[in-house]
């Protein structure tokens, strides 16, 4: 058994895993899990820069996991950073600063990389259920990027496309500085065009439409099952492996594409720092599901994180 600490450092938000993980029976023991949203990517698309409250936010939170790692007594931590840092032109000064707080250089991985880390991750306990049909679709809707990944046991094709939340929503939702609330029938209509052009691109390399079961991870997709099921509050338990259909998706982005900030920040089980960005990410998933004539998307809470911490053990 293995004490890990792994990390993962995204566009829209910073997580830690420190779990125990034995090789030998494939059973990871989870010791903490957590999630700060920090909006590394903020403005990265438009300028090719990390703000600099930007990284400030991010170094406060890599203070706060320093000493829960450091509490545990994790043998080995990895920190692994996403779309935004690989984006941007000053991701040294982002290096530096983790170096500096967590005594180990954060590795901007490759969206291949990414996509590997998230199917291992988000598969290894589906193994052997006879209730999900392999090949599966493993898709990783982050911030700035998402990951599609196709395979049974191992990765058969794998591709990062640009597509995200906050790229998505800073590229057609914000006018003068501000998220439209809600917006027009225009932005809705070039963010979709971007989405199914994203699409074409993966498809490209990834049998996207072989996969028997669809299984989403990252925040947008969680935050979608955890208004399907109109939790009082974020259960991850009652998320883990939970099934929402098509038509739910569809229902419940049309709904988050026509309310307000004050409507969406009312659902209890929204994460504030999701409240902007949700709605594009719920198109981009359902824009996923129409293409691959999918019924239903299993939602899992295990992904990159886990692929990462099994990489250390």
């Amino acid at each position: 058994m293995t004490r890990v600490a792994a990390i993962d450092c995204g566009t829209n938000s910073i997580r830690l895993l420190v779990a125990d993980c034995d090789p030998a029976t494939g059973e990871l023991t989870e010791l903490d899990r957590r999630m700060t949203i920090v909006r590394l990517g903020q403005g990265v698309d438009r300028t090719g820069r990390l703000a600099p409250e930007a990284l400030e936010r991010t170094f406060a939170a890599c203070r706060e996991y320093a000493a829960v790692i450091k509490e545990h007594g994790a043998q080995r931590l990895r920190f692994v950073a996403t779309s935004a840092s690989r984006d941007a032109e000053n991701r040294d000064e982002f290096v530096r600063g983790v170096l500096d707080i967590l005594g180990v250089e954060p590795e901007v991985i490759s969206g291949d990389q990414e996509a590997e880390f998230s199917f291992t991750g988000a598969t290894r306990e589906l193994a052997g259920r006879t209730d999900l049909t392999p090949p599966f679709l493993v898709v990783d809707i982050g911030g700035g990027s998402t990951e599609f990944v196709v395979g049974e046991d191992q990765v058969r094709a794998a591709r990062s496309v640009d597509v995200g939340c906050v790229r998505m929503t800073e590229r057609h939702l914000v006018r003068d500085g501000v998220v439209s609330d809600p917006p027009g029938e225009e932005q809705i209509a070039a963010m979709r065009a971007d989405i199914v052009a994203a699409l074409d691109l993966a498809e490209e390399q990834v049998p996207l439409r072989e996969a028997h079961t669809l299984v989403g991870l990252a925040g947008s997709v969680t935050t979608v099952s955890a208004i399907a099921q109109e939790l009082p509050e974020y259960d991850s338990v009652a998320i883990h492996h939970s099934r929402v259909s098509r038509a739910r998706v569809r229902e419940i982005t049309d709904w988050l594409l026509r309310s307000t900030h004050a409507e969406r920040a009312a659902v209890p089980s929204m994460h504030p720092g999701r409240v902007d960005v949700i709605a594009a990410g719920a198109l981009v998933l359902l824009t996923i599901m129409e293409r691959i004539g999918a019924e239903e998307v299993v939602v899992s809470e295990h992904d990159i994180l886990d692929g990462i911490a099994w990489s250390i053990a």
